[in-house]
C-alpha cells in the first residue's frame, strides 16, 4: 500500500483550511503555518492508523489544539512578534480600514492562548464543552472559565468587538 500519495492529497486539499484554523488557534499567520506543519508531521506518522477508515482531519486539528494549549502553557515562548499600530480611521465606521476578519483575529491575538483556543474550539469547530475538555485534557470547568473569561475580555476591549457585544446583549441590531 502506497501511502505517500494519499496523505499527498490530504495536505493538497486540506492545507490552507488547517492554516486558517492553526492562525485563529495562535493568533498569528506565521505561527499557523508553524503549527500547521508541526502538526501534518505528527499526522503522517499516524497515517497508517488513520487511513482508510480513520479522519485525517479530525486527527490533525486535535493535535494542532492540543499543541497551541500546550504552548500557552510555557512560561517563555522564544520569540515575541512586534505589533505595528493600525492608522486610526476618523471617528464614523469602525470597519472603513478594517475587515471583520482582521479585527476578529486581532481581538483573539489579545487573548492569553488557553482563552483563545477555547473559544476558536467552542465558536469556530463548534466544539462542545465536554469535547473541548476531553480533546484538551481538562476539566468541563476549566473550559467554562476559559470560554467566560476570554469573552469578558472580548467585551472590556475597545473596537468593533465590544460594540458588537454591546448591541448583542441589547438586542439591538446596527
Amino acid at each position: 500500500m502506497n501511502e505517500a500519495p494519499d496523505f499527498a492529497q490530504f495536505v493538497t486539499a486540506r492545507y490552507p483550511a488547517l492554516v486558517r484554523y492553526g492562525t485563529l488557534l495562535t493568533g498569528d499567520r506565521g505561527h499557523g503555518e508553524d503549527l500547521t506543519q508541526e502538526s501534518l508531521v505528527k499526522t503522517y506518522r499516524a497515517w497508517r492508523r488513520l487511513s482508510p477508515d480513520g479522519d485525517p482531519e479530525a486527527y490533525t486539528r486535535t493535535v494542532m489544539a492540543r499543541a497551541a494549549w500546550r504552548f500557552g502553557r510555557r512560561l517563555w515562548r522564544g520569540e515575541i512578534p512586534a505589533a505595528t499600530l493600525p492608522d486610526r480611521t476618523a471617528a464614523g465606521d469602525a470597519y472603513a480600514r478594517h475587515d471583520t476578519a482582521e479585527a476578529v483575529l486581532a481581538a483573539l491575538r489579545a487573548l492569553p492562548t488557553g482563552q483563545r483556543v477555547v473559544l476558536v474550539l467552542r465558536y469556530w469547530a463548534g466544539l462542545s464543552e465536554g469535547e473541548i475538555a476531553a480533546q484538551l485534557g481538562c476539566s468541563t470547568g476549566t473550559v467554562k472559565s476559559r470560554a467566560s473569561r476570554a469573552i469578558a475580555s472580548l467585551r472590556r476591549a475597545d473596537g468593533p468587538l465590544a460594540e458588537a457585544f454591546a448591541h448583542a446583549e441589547t438586542g439591538s441590531a446596527r
